[in-house]
């Protein structure tokens, strides 16, 4: 059943700009936190206000704002029951996911992901994770990706492929060799992401960088697909080998991650992380597309 069909209609509105209090007598507004530093308490045990549905999504993603003890925030809320089912994933098991790859991201060291958790809210359980607003001067959101005319990629950039651009053109697919990005693409490979697309890049504030959208994640079967081939083959850096032999020891069982994963994972699916983590360690390189598989999303943005 299509995700809109799955949420009770005629209770949500184009996504707008939150209204100000008005009137004299109006509360003040609660503080905002600052983005990426989000506590998960406050999404976990907040009051969840819809204020409305993002577009053009593959599943229902609401945008919502979150308060909680005078504290406030924006945030994203994908409930279960807004899934679209999918041939090689269970029904109703995205949102876990997507909480999956938080705690893993968070076990890393390397926080790529905006808080997530998993709680009920207005259409049932879902995922809530902070909002990721685009930083307000062009200068903080570094090009990423990029379609280029050249047959080699300029230095700082990293060779996808080629693709094509219409009229029987094609141009070289690059992404930037950026450390964010690399460390992005060990955590993808770590948890099996089926779905790396362009547009789950997002430059915050500050320089941070996030990763969203994980819900095609963790099958145990290869699913890996992205845009972040450049390194594919090449020995995986000093830091990436060190956050991997942690994962490991975090992932052994009676671990505390190892624990919270189970919750949200199968055992196959837990088994298969593992696997997949000592595989990195014992190769030392990033992967390279198994040919059994799409390497490339589509659509890739």
């Amino acid at each position: 059943m299509p995700a809109p069909e799955r949420i009770p209609a005629g209770r949500l509105s184009p996504m707008e700009p939150l209204a100000e209090p008005a009137g004299p007598e109006a509360a003040p507004a609660a503080p905002q936190e600052p983005v990426g530093s989000l506590p998960p308490e406050l999404l976990a045990e907040g009051e969840l206000t819809v204020r409305g549905q993002i577009p053009d999504a593959s599943n229902a993603v609401l945008y919502c704002t979150v308060e909680h003890d005078g504290r406030s925030a924006a945030c994203v809320y994908k409930p279960v029951a807004g899934e679209r089912p999918l041939w090689d994933f269970p029904d109703g098991t995205l949102a876990q996911r997507e909480v999956a790859a938080y705690e893993v991201s968070r076990a890393c060291g390397w926080d790529l992901v905006p808080t997530t958790v998993l709680r009920d809210g207005p259409y049932g359980t879902g995922m809530v994770q902070e909002w990721i607003a685009p930083p307000g001067d062009a200068d903080e959101a570094p090009e990423l990706l990029a379609l280029v005319a050249e047959d080699e990629p300029a230095p700082g950039w990293k060779a996808v492929g080629r693709a094509e651009i219409g009229a029987g053109r094609t141009a070289l697919l690059v992404h930037a060799d950026d450390p964010r990005l690399r460390r992005l693409a060990v955590l993808d490979a770590v948890i099996n992401n089926g779905d790396r697309k362009g547009g789950h890049l997002l430059p915050g504030a500050g320089g941070a960088f996030f990763a969203i959208d994980h819900g095609v994640t963790f099958n145990s079967a290869d699913k890996l697909r992205t845009l972040l081939w450049g390194w594919a083959g090449e020995p995986l850096p000093d830091e990436a080998l060190e956050v991997l032999h942690g994962l490991k020891a975090a992932l052994a069982d009676g671990a505390p991650l190892a624990a919270r994963l189970a919750e949200l994972i199968t055992d196959a699916e837990l088994a298969a992380l593992r696997a997949r983590v000592e595989g990195l360690l014992s190769s030392g390189r990033h992967p390279e597309p198994s040919g059994e598989w799409p390497a490339i999303p589509w659509p890739p943005v």
